[in-house]
């Protein structure tokens, strides 16, 4: 028999992988061929159980719906004979009236155990992606739990589950275009009764439904004002996620107006009228139910302005609603719910980011901008696996965190000017890390800075580096000056405690750390970050080297862990060979000190009878004014360049 390319939901995809050969032995739903498209990767899985007898097509081909792919050479009658069966079991379904269940909503034989197709339900739309597959083999589920998420370009909406039972097998992928009737998964279930009950409710919402477009269709046509109101959207109250339209905007028929969003689904709520939008009778994070009115319309549309749901929202998620549902009225605005610790502005801001209302919801109860989560889904979606990732962070992110945040509002600067007149402007938009690190930097708003400049004479610990940098080289070690002044401060950081040390929060005390964690400035491709070298007074140059080695790399390679992080008390930032010949670092607030390190260069110094040829190294010390006199600073100063003019004098 042959096998042939499935309905992947796209005209034509590109053969990435064959996964069999000719004379291997597969089972029913293996995996025998990877075909790629622009949207997905799918595996097509074998519709029988048999020999792979030939292969058709070759790695690269072009391939589309009914290309022949693997032919088969059957093990025996009965597999061939299943599959057929199952197949054509769906095959009723035209039969059923408009207002009949699908059959994968129908009870199921009466027995101790049975295993259920969930297909897909009427979503509305021809076709629509499977955008997340939110359960998996073996996990328990109830009725209404939500399995798969489908997106169309009108809406996003989570497929429920009809019965209660146990996960058998997932019948789709993440990538796939599914349409009504698709099996989507198989739930073992012990009972019938739930999915006995669901086509009940769906039944007598469908009816309802019907009739709501019948009366629509039979009302009379009018002109003027009109209001367009919110449809049934088979739940109790959704918020207003995003406001498509303005006042004086010309709007066609069908064109989605307002977007909605419940714990279930995303949906773009169609004007019923063709005409010029009067007025907006709501705002974002607003509370809506069925009958609350969205905008007033000039123009002419039937007089019936309640829409039915069916060309937008799943009937698979319609409840049954009593047929004299009281019309609300007023709306709440979302900042009032318990669970929802968003602004307005929030809100207004994660409208615009792509994820699912699943996502969206439980970002509104942890309190989290979608922005400032970093996507893994296709298309940059925030899955909730990023969500989760995102609130880990935060949650082992240092206390100083919500401190940042709020310094940041108190002391905003003004709104840019408008350069249009000027040229324009063109964005750019920072990285990750360039936004995060924001809030620290304006910490240092709050501090009194000063900052202190020496000279430290490095020829012969310079000298002595290069003696050394050779046998360095063949453990594979690089030996910069940098490993001699981190211990070099570490050493003295022991005496002058105070620059190790933290301003209390009532101000009438310092801080004094019992240990020393050193903070060194590392430039990646994505901004400056910070990780924290440990006990640097406890090790010795070697080691110290070793670990800037790894700690460089992991920062540019993105693998630091929050920890890596965490609790320096005082921190280094060095030019290198980069350029300049001084600069004033920023304190990094909790901290009180900052060194900074220029390049050396060669300079004539005085030695009381004439110039001698020096290399010297440019150091500046930033430190809170709060804790450390002038008088301190410069005293510190001068014994880290005794300290690197004479490195021996750390064996005193």
């Amino acid at each position: 028999m042959q096998i042939m390319t499935p309905d992947i939901g796209v005209d034509k995809a590109t053969v990435a992988e064959i996964l069999v050969s000719v004379g291997d032995t597969v089972a029913v739903d293996d995996s025998l061929v990877l075909l790629e498209s622009d949207k997905a990767s799918v595996e097509v899985p074998s519709t029988a159980a048999g020999v792979v007898k030939s292969i058709s097509v070759a790695l690269g081909d072009e391939v589309h719906e009914g290309t022949v792919l693997i032919e088969l050479e059957a093990e025996g009658a009965a597999p061939a004979a299943e599959a057929p069966k199952a197949e054509a079991a769906p095959a009723p379904q035209p039969e059923a009236s408009s207002v009949e269940p699908a059959p994968a909503q129908q009870a199921a034989p009466t027995s101790a155990s049975a295993v259920v197709d969930v297909q897909v339900p009427d979503i509305g739309v021809e076709k629509a992606t499977v955008a997340e597959i939110l359960v998996k083999v073996g996990d328990a589920v109830a009725v209404d739990d939500s399995l798969v998420l489908l997106e169309s370009d009108k809406a996003s909406v989570e497929v429920p589950s009809t019965v209660a039972g146990t996960i058998e097998a997932i019948e789709i992928q993440a990538g796939d275009s599914v349409k009504e009737g698709v099996v989507i998964l198989k739930v073992k279930t012990a009972g019938t009764a739930p999915a006995a009950e669901a086509p009940k409710a769906e039944a007598a919402s469908a009816s309802a439904s019907v009739k709501t477009e019948a009366a629509s269709q039979a009302a009379p046509v009018q002109t003027g004002a009109m209001e367009i109101a919110v449809p049934d959207l088979g739940v109790d109250k959704a918020a207003v996620a995003e406001i498509l339209v303005a006042v004086g905007d010309t709007v066609e028929k069908d064109q989605s107006i307002v977007v909605v969003e419940s714990d279930k689904a995303t949906v773009e709520v169609p004007s019923t009228a063709a005409g010029v939008i009067k007025a907006i009778h709501v705002t974002l994070g607003q509370n809506v139910s069925e009958g609350i009115a969205l905008v007033t319309i000039e123009g002419q549309a039937p007089a019936q302005v309640a829409v039915t749901a069916a060309a937008e929202a799943p009937k698979a998620e319609v409840k049954a609603q009593p047929a004299s549902a009281a019309v609300q009225p007023a709306a709440e605005p979302v900042q009032q719910q318990g669970a929802d610790k968003l602004t307005k502005a929030q809100n207004e801001a994660n409208a615009k980011v792509y994820a699912g209302p699943a996502v969206r919801k439980l970002a509104r109860e942890l309190g989290v901008v979608l922005s400032d989560v970093k996507a893994s889904g296709a298309h940059a979606r925030v899955m909730k696996e990023d969500l989760k990732a995102y609130v880990k962070t935060r949650l082992s992110a240092p206390q100083s965190a919500p401190a940042a945040s709020s310094a940041v509002q108190s002391a905003g600067l003004p709104k840019l000017p408008d350069f249009t007149a000027f040229g324009g402007t063109e964005e750019k938009v920072l990285t990750r890390l360039q936004q995060v690190s924001i809030p620290q930097l304006s910490l240092n708003n709050f501090i009194p800075q000063v900052t202190q400049f020496d000279l430290a004479d490095i020829t012969e610990l310079e000298a002595w580096r290069n003696d050394l940098k050779g046998g360095f080289k063949k453990d594979g070690i690089s030996l910069t000056i940098m490993a001699f002044i981190i211990k070099a401060v570490s050493h003295l950081l022991k005496e002058e405690r105070e620059f190790a040390g933290h301003l209390s929060d009532d101000g009438k005390s310092v801080l004094l750390r019992n240990e020393i964690h050193m903070g060194i400035a590392v430039a990646t491709p994505d901004g400056l970050t910070v990780p924290v070298l440990r006990n640097p007074d406890q090790k010795t140059i070697k080691q110290i080297a070793v670990e800037l080695g790894v700690m460089g790399q992991k920062a540019r390679d993105k693998k630091l862990s929050p920890k890596d992080l965490q609790g320096a008390n005082f921190t280094i930032s060095s030019l290198g060979a980069i350029g300049g010949t001084a600069f004033t670092p920023l304190v990094n607030w909790p901290q009180v000190a900052i060194l900074g390190i220029s390049p050396a260069t060669m300079q004539p110094v005085w030695n009381g009878q004439g110039f001698e040829p020096k290399l010297m190294l440019p150091l500046t010390l930033s430190y809170d004014h709060r804790v450390i006199n002038g008088a301190d600073a410069a005293r510190f100063t001068n014994k880290l360049t005794k300290l690197l003019s004479d490195i021996r004098s750390l064996l005193l």
